[in-house]
């Protein structure tokens, strides 16, 4: 007897080690959306693992989810990139450099193809949710002492210690915050259930958010999306009555935070300031610089419509285009901080169909009710709307953001359907 069970133990243990296979890839996931908050390079070790796991998934019917638009347009805005270094006249390691920021969304179709057969996506949710509510709280130290911020350790290059700012920049943070505070659907359908104490805890995290973001620092991005996406989401996922009721609610709030904020009241004051600043006075200022860059790009966009001037060609543009000039209209960058300019001058109209496709295609994806279809949905119009005033598809924090929300939660709305259908 003793025999056959040491017989089957080696074999329960080999069973058990090789159906692990079908969790541990989505284990590594939510390493990953644990880290992002904090951490670049730690996000890229983990990512490492996680490629090696997904190949030991069952991939008989990868090939064939690839072909979906879903799936599709974004190995297609890739390998545009890619070709694109055939016509543009930058150096060849500006070239391939200016490949990675959209090389990141290769990895959406794997994230469908796994999270629409694995139901392990409430992990990743609530490992980034755990993860942005310690950045928070450890934000709101920072500050009130600058110098416990992270920076000092987590920074790879020059930096400055700022109030609030516990790691990397305001604006990843504010997105971040913006993110997490707004997913209220768990609220509502925690209350819809009469789980009362869950739904409070919620609360509670939705407004310490909204309290760093109001009171400790904001981008004034976030100021521009968060309004929209709290309008979204009560007109998607609410009765009209109480759509009303919230949407006047979140008018009275915000009158209350403008008298109560004074740190808010600078922020949008910059907005005209900058503007003064820059068309004014030609110096350098955040939303001014941002105009200039746009007037120029879409000059750049006017000489190559079609093809653009390929992968990498940005800075070499500005830096031409800023011969003989002074204060803001010097100045050099590799990015117009908009999505549709940055694609636009690179690759020409042919790149912003494609752009433009695949914010719709993975629009449509999250047509329905659940909390998957609400966090990628919510994920994908942040996205686009952010996209205005920077590139942040192609930003590591926000495109990782982007990603992770729409590959999981994008795999597991189809899974529903598949269910339901």
């Amino acid at each position: 007897m003793t025999e056959v069970l040491n017989e089957q133990r080696p074999n329960s243990w080999l069973a058990a080690i090789w159906a692990a296979r079908y969790r541990t890839p989505a284990r590594f996931v939510a390493l990953i959306a644990l880290l992002l908050p904090w951490t670049t390079t730690g996000l890229i070790f983990a990512l490492i693992p996680w490629l090696i796991a997904f190949a030991f998934l069952d991939l008989r019917e990868f090939p064939r989810s690839l072909l979906r638009p879903i799936c599709l347009l974004p190995i297609a805005l890739v390998l545009l990139a890619a070709i694109g270094t055939l016509w543009s006249d930058a150096p060849w390691p500006d070239r391939i450099h200016a490949i990675g920021p959209a090389a990141k969304l290769l990895v959406i179709p794997l994230l469908i193809y796994q999270f629409e057969r694995w139901p392990f996506g409430g992990w990743v949710f609530s490992a980034f949710l755990v993860s942005c509510t310690a950045l928070m709280l450890y934000s709101f130290a920072v500050a009130v002492d600058p110098a416990l911020s992270l920076k000092l350790y987590l920074s790879r290059g020059p930096y400055k210690v700022e109030s609030g700012i516990a790691v990397r920049n305001y604006i990843d943070q504010s997105q971040e915050f913006a993110l997490c505070a707004i997913a209220v659907y768990p609220i509502v359908s925690l209350l819809r259930r009469g789980r009362y104490r869950v739904a409070a805890l919620f609360v509670a995290l939705a407004i310490g958010f909204l309290a760093n973001m109001m009171f400790v620092v904001v981008s004034r991005t976030a100021l521009v999306t968060l309004p929209i996406l709290i309008v979204v989401f009560a007109l998607l996922h609410l009765r009209r009555r109480t759509a009303l009721f919230a949407v006047g609610a979140m008018g009275l709030l915000a009158v209350l935070l403008w008298t109560a904020s004074p740190r808010l009241r600078a922020t949008v004051a910059k907005f005209n300031g900058d503007y003064e600043v820059s068309i004014a006075g030609n110096d350098v200022s955040g939303m001014g610089s941002r105009l200039e860059f746009w007037r120029k790009s879409l000059a750049f966009t006017a000489d190559a419509p079609l093809l653009g001037h390929g992968t990498g060609a940005i800075r070499g543009l500005f830096a031409r285009a800023a011969v003989g000039e002074s204060g803001v209209r010097a100045e050099i960058v590799g990015d117009p901080h908009n999505q549709t300019l940055n694609v636009a001058v690179q690759w020409g109209a042919s790149g912003v169909v494609i752009l433009y496709a695949l914010w719709f295609a993975h629009l449509s994806l999250f047509r329905g009710e659940g909390l998957a279809c609400w966090v990628g949905l919510l994920v994908v119009v942040q996205n686009m709307l952010s996209s205005l005033l920077n590139s942040h598809l192609f930003d590591f924090a926000e495109g990782w953001i982007y990603v992770l929300g729409v590959g999981i939660a994008g795999g597991m709305a189809l899974a529903a359907k598949t269910i339901r259908s």
